[in-house]
């Protein structure tokens, strides 16, 4: 079993920066690839951005790419979602998931267990 709990979420004006972190504990997070996805207010489920377990390999959504950095600290069970240049259309909440294989995907059903989410709203 993993728990996942996020944190850093807020409210920030466009242009803006968060980071959001997601802290893990049960199994051994090492192993695990670590995904953030988010959902905005009447819409699907969307991928953000991915982590491979070693941390070499990371990809993320056209959305997303160029603004947004994952990125993860095995010694404090924790990844990280570094949030660059936000956009009003980037207001979601944001989920955490961890996927029991070392490379993880795009897809929802690739993941394991999940986090409750943080909120992040960007003003214009």
């Amino acid at each position: 079993q993993v728990q996942l709990v996020e944190s850093g979420g807020g409210l920030v004006q466009a242009g803006g920066s968060l980071r959001l972190s997601c802290a893990a504990s049960g199994r051994t997070f090492s192993s695990h690839a670590m995904g953030w996805f988010r959902q905005a207010p009447e819409k699907e489920r969307e991928f953000v951005a991915a982590i491979s377990w070693s941390g070499i390999t990371t990809y993320s959504s056209d959305s997303v790419k160029g603004r947004f950095t994952i990125s993860r600290d095995d010694a404090k069970n924790t990844v990280y979602l570094q949030m660059n240049s936000l956009k009003p259309e980037d207001t979601a909440v944001y989920y955490c998931a961890a996927a029991m294989r070392y490379y993880g995907g795009s897809a929802s059903y690739q993941y394991d267990y999940w986090g409750q989410g943080t909120q992040v709203t960007v003003s214009s």
